[in-house]
């Protein structure tokens, strides 16, 4: 037997021995691992401050906001701004949605000046 018949006769030993492999598959109740999606957030709710020219919501006493600015036929979101201690709950998002939404209502064109809308708008595209 030459040595590469011999290398590979071993291989295959090798392969045997280590084929199904002893370690627990992963993602399974014995690991523990599970890969669900999230839950939903919870709705929160936006409120339009016509007057002050912004999209608020308000947890815990913070406001978080999206500034726009309004004419008859657009709707350009200029600036979103969410405190640091409401960060990761999707507040800017929420923010963006309510805005997204009233605007599609009135027919308005959305102008997304703020680079968080447009990074939402990229998430997020427009269903045609």
């Amino acid at each position: 037997m030459d040595d590469s018949t011999s290398r590979e006769q071993q291989l295959d030993e090798a392969l045997e021995e280590t084929f199904p492999a002893s370690d627990a598959p992963a993602n399974t109740v014995e690991t523990g691992i599970q890969l669900l999606a999230p839950p939903p957030a919870p709705a929160m709710p936006v409120s339009n401050n016509a007057a002050g020219k912004r999209f608020e919501l308000t947890i815990n006493g913070r406001t978080a906001f999206l500034t726009y600015e309004r004419t008859h036929d657009a709707l350009t979101l200029v600036h979103t701004e969410v405190p640091d201690e409401l960060r990761g709950r999707h507040v800017g998002d929420a923010l963006v949605k309510a805005a997204l939404d009233a605007g599609r209502s009135e027919g308005l064109r959305i102008v997304a000046v703020c680079p968080f809308v447009r990074a939402y708008l990229r998430r997020h595209p427009p269903s045609a």
